[in-house]
This record gives C-alpha cells, structure tokens and sequence, in this order.
C-alpha cells in the first residue's frame, strides 16, 4: 500500500471507528497526555476516542452533577484538541449503578448532563451499563418487563432528545461468557438487538471479557442477535486487573478479514500512558491491513510460546475450526512489533517532564547543599465488584541507596531512581504498615577512569658553563618559557580530546538499542503469553533447579566434571548472562530524556529486575553450596 496521509487514512477506513477508549478502573490520564494521545492517534490514522475513565467520579458513581466551570473548561479544551486531530470525542456516561428507569427526574438529569457535555462541542456519546448489577428496583418492575427493556426505552429516549448523534451502547451482558444462557439464547440480548434503535451503535468484548482471539464465527453470531455489526470495546492489553504486569506485545488474535463484520475496534490500553505506544502502533496498522474489506475466515496467530495463564474459568469459546493454518500475509504481528520498536526509540530520547511529578518545595537559596528527592509513582485501582470498593495493593517503598549501593534518580540524564508505588487503600480502612520490597539484588555501578598519564608542568632550565652573559641568559629563559606554554597547550587540547572520546563512548554504551526495547517487550508481553526471552529465562531457571542433583553427585564423588555437569554450568552461564542483559537494559532505561516514560515503567522493571536477581542468586547458590 503506498504511503498516505494522516486524513487519507481515516477517511479509506470510512465508517471503521479505530481507536481507543478510555474505559479502565483507576487513576485516569492526564489532561496533556491526552492531548498528545490525540496527536499520535491522528499520526497513525485512529479516528475515534472514548472517553469513559471509571474513577472520573462524575462519569459514574456521581453521573447526575453537572461539570464545574473549571472542568467544562477542561473538558472544552480535550473536545477542541481532538477535533484538531481529527479524532471524533465520544462522551461516555455509566448510570446503571443507582439508576431508577421509571424515575421522570433521573432521566432528566440524564438529558441534562449530556446536554451540557453538547454546549462543550461534544457531538457524539455513549451509555454505559457494563459491571453493574442486574436486578431492577421495585419501581422499575412495575414499569418495565425486563432489564433489557429498561435500558432500551431510557437509551432510546436520550437518544432522540440530542437529535440521533454518533452514539454507542455498552449491554450489561457484554461478551459470550456473560450472556445468559448464551448468546443465540440470551433474552438480554434479543431484546436489546431488537428494540434499539437502528442507528445506535453496540459495543462488545467478545468471547470473554478479556479475549485470547476473536473469530470471524463468533462475531457472525452476536451481529446476528444484535441486528447489527459491533464495535469491539478491546481489554486485550488493558492491565488494571493485575498491577503487577504491562502488556507490551502487538495486537493479536484478531484477523484483519475481521474488519469488513465489525463497525470498529477500541481498545481499552493499559493504565499508564507511557506504555501503549506499541499496542495503539500495532492496532492501528492491523485496522489499515485489509481497508479493501476483503473477507476471509483467517485468524492469524504468530504468536510466541504460550503460557497457561488464565483470566477467567470459563473455557475459552472461540473454536479452533477458525484457526487456518494459512496466515494472512497483510498484517503480522511480529513484523508490526519491529516496525512499532523502531518508531518507538525515537520517543525514548524525546525530553519529557513526567506526568505526575510535582515540582518540590526546596531550601532556602542560601543552603549550598540541593537534595533530590524520589518521586512517587502510583498503581491503578483494581475494582473486584460492581461497587466502590477497592483491593489494596502493597507499595513498593525507597530502599537506602547507601545500603543497597543504588544511586538517586532525579530528572536530570544520567541519574537513577528510587521507584515508591503508593498503596491503594479500601474506602474506609486504615493506613496499612507498607514492607520495603526484599528481593532487589545490589545494583554495581561501573566508573570510567582516564589512563592518561599526568602532564608535568615544570622545566629546569640547563645553563652552559659559557654563557655568563645576562643578555643570552634573559633569552634563553624566554624561549625556554614559550616551549613550555607550547607544550602545555598540545597537553591540554590532548586531555579534553580524550575527555571527549570516552563521554561520547559512555553515550553510545548508555543508549537504548532496538535489542534493549525488545527485551523490554518480552519481559512483558502479552495477557495470554510471555515474550521468547521470559520464556527462555523461566525453561532455563526450571532445567537448572531440576538438574543440580548432577552437582551434588559430582561432588560427593570427587570425580572429574561429567558432560551433565559441563551443560550445567554451561546453561547457568548462559542464564546469568541473560540476567545482566536485563540489568543493562535498566540502567540504560532510567537515563533516557523521556522522564514520562521512565516514572511508568520503573516500578515494573524495577520488580521484575528484583526476581532475577534473586533467581540468579539461588543459581549460584545451587552451584557453590557445599553437600
């Protein structure tokens, strides 16, 4: 496909919505990094956004308030951005917690709140009755024959009230494994397909909440029940139900021939920003890899090994009849991670001033001494039920960097960090006592020395026995004086040269490689599966624990090594190896300009390097330890 511009490509898409959604539990994103989101959906020729962010507190839990003169101004500004990107901003607003269907007032305040939102410039919205509960109040029962019924007269009357505009709807029985009993039998669902009007769009998630793949089957059969195709609201690498992973992997499971059946994908990202430039690069070259609208019943994997994680207990509902063991030749997600990786180094080295980070009320002027304090960094809430209540999540505090030998990070180049993740606490409980993280192996710091050896400065002056003339002497001492400024000078020019030879060598050693940043997506790849180096690096661990009896065996023997034993050490090198690759990528990783990037995968990295190292440790213990 030849190259197109930035309009070109959402107009080819036509009415495809390709884009994200803003739809996780936790603390939402920030007004400038949404603007910027917009930007880079424009770049990549995304058209839609869903602004849905469940703690927005006036999205859900107190939908009926009006916005402040303070937020409508911010929300005016996000709604003016997006249409400069020429991104449609969908306001989405999620009732169903305590509405009552049958109350005139509340359906007024509905049409208030969104009729507000239209005074901002929004021109599209959306109804939200996902995680919510399902039985109807008492008043609503004497009204309405089902819940479906409810939701259907409510979202159809708001609907007609702002004169039909792009508007979408998400069910409360929002993937097959919600439905009851199933889809094709799903009253819900029926009557939800039947009763909406026509015009309304439909969001879905598929098979499960979050999906492994989506068939070409299974969405046939949920357009057949809704009476129209869906829009896929996309949880494939949203993370806010495991705060201890990021999913950095391309979009998968999901062929192109897919498009031509749906309205649009939308995917609901990980909770920090930072970490979605692969996910929003991926997914949109898949939407543009079959514009053409070409159908064909082709679900491409090119997946790396499999783990057997599991989100949920139900089986998983796609069938293996969709599964061609031909793969589509327009969108490959390995190829579409390396193009993604590529285009990501040049944001790594962007200078950006972290999202959440605060400027710090320093000394007084007149105190010599500045210290540069950690930043905090702040997990994502992670909701169990359809109410308020939060899990808590134990924080990640500051060890002591004299302690551990780990040197401070502030936001200037070459500097570290002591990563904190603040604890998410229940409503209602108490401070919990936070333990610092046990597992972080001492971090060495490698100091370059120069090996230039020192230039003397002094010249002894050697008079001849003849030379009594003070004349001659004054002349000689002059001379003598101009070759030793001379020579100073070269020295001087050779000292800075050398200088400068080892800092740019150190800047070449610091730099992120495109090896680095695939290492990065390996060690967090994807929900379903691990990247190929986490894959190595668990097989590797696992065959060394099962095998060191060979040491033990040796050892009690005191004979020579057997070829058990060399492949033992061999692969424990190979895995120590793998470890310090890992160790590289970190220290190179805080050093970047783009601080932003850097405060939302420290934490991560910061564990994950924590594991390894104690893995490495026990290593080297099964090696050593005396039997």
């Amino acid at each position: 496909m030849s190259c197109l511009t930035d309009g070109e490509l959402n107009m080819l898409n036509g009415n495809f919505l390709c884009g994200v959604v803003e739809g996780f539990y936790g603390r939402p994103w920030t007004t400038e990094q949404r603007k910027e989101l917009f930007k880079r959906m424009n770049k990549l020729g995304m058209n839609t956004y869903l602004y849905a962010p469940k703690d927005d507190y006036k999205h859900r839990a107190y939908w009926r308030d009006l916005y402040s003169v303070e937020e409508a101004d911010h929300l005016t500004t996000l709604i003016e951005s997006a249409k400069e990107n020429n991104i449609t901003f969908v306001y989405a607003l999620s009732p169903g917690l305590d509405i009552t269907f049958s109350n005139s007032k509340e359906i007024t305040c509905l049409k208030r709140k969104l009729e507000q939102i239209s005074t901002f410039g929004c021109t599209a919205f959306s109804l939200l009755f996902d995680d919510i509960e399902t039985e109807m109040s008492g008043a609503d029962k004497e009204i309405f024959q089902s819940f479906a019924h409810a939701q259907v007269s409510v979202t159809n009357e708001v609907y007609q009230h702002l004169a039909q505009p792009t508007f979408l709807f998400c069910p409360t029985e929002y993937c097959a494994t919600r439905a009851v009993p199933d889809v094709q039998n799903s009253e819900y669902l029926n009557t939800i397909g039947s009763k909406l009007l026509p015009g309304i769009e439909i969001l879905w998630t598929g098979p499960k909440v979050i999906s492994k793949r989506i068939s070409i089957q299974s969405v046939e059969e949920i357009s057949t029940v809704l009476c129209r195709p869906p829009v896929i609201w996309d949880n494939y690498h949203a993370n806010d139900y495991d705060q201890r992973r990021l999913f950095l992997g391309p979009y998968d499971g999901r062929t192109p021939e897919l498009i031509p059946y749906l309205h649009g994908v939308l995917l609901n990202p990980n909770c920090e920003y930072e970490a979605n430039f692969i996910p929003l690069h991926t997914v949109a070259q898949w939407s543009k890899s079959n514009i053409d609208g070409v159908k064909k019943d082709i679900v491409i994997s090119d997946s790396s090994v499999t783990s057997d994680i599991k989100l949920e207990t139900e089986v998983d509902c796609s069938s293996d009849e969709d599964i061609s063991s031909k793969l589509s030749e327009s969108y490959q997600p390995r190829s579409a991670l390396i193009v993604a990786i590529n285009d990501w180094l040049t944001e790594l080295y962007t200078k950006k001033v972290a999202a959440w980070v605060q400027p710090l009320a320093g000394p007084p002027e007149s105190t010599q001494t500045v210290v540069n304090t950690c930043m905090t960094v702040n997990t994502c809430m992670t909701v169990t039920s359809t109410t308020n209540t939060c899990v808590p999540v134990s924080g990640i505090t500051p060890l002591s960097a004299a302690a551990n030998g780990i040197p401070q990070l502030s936001d200037s180049g070459g500097s570290y960090m002591q990563p904190t993740m603040n604890p998410v606490y229940s409503f209602g409980d108490g401070k919990p006592e936070v333990e610092p993280m046990d597992t972080i192996p001492t971090i060495g710091t490698a100091t370059v020395t120069s090996t230039a050896a020192p230039v003397s400065s002094s010249i002894e002056l050697e008079l001849k026995p003849i030379d009594t003339d003070a004349e001659n002497i004054d002349v000689e001492i002059k001379e003598a004086k101009c070759d030793e400024q001379t020579d100073s000078d070269t020295d001087t020019v050779m000292q800075i040269d050398s200088t400068e030879e080892i800092a740019d060598k150190k800047d070449v050693e610091d730099k992120l490689s495109f090896e680095d940043m695939a290492l990065l997506v390996d060690l967090f790849y994807l929900p379903f599966e691990h990247g190929r180096t986490a894959v190595k690096l668990l097989n590797d661990f696992h065959w060394l624990k099962t095998n060191a009896r060979c040491l033990r065996s040796a050892k009690s023997k005191k004979t020579a090594a057997s070829e058990e034993v060399t492949e033992w050490q061999s692969r424990a090198k190979t895995f120590e190896e793998q470890v310090n690759m890992v160790n590289v990528m970190a220290d190179r990783l805080v050093k970047i300009p783009n601080r932003a990037l850097v405060y939302d995968f420290y934490p991560y990295v910061w564990d994950i390097r924590g594991v390894l190292g104690l893995l490495s440790s026990f290593v080297k213990w099964l090696e050593n330890v005396t039997y």
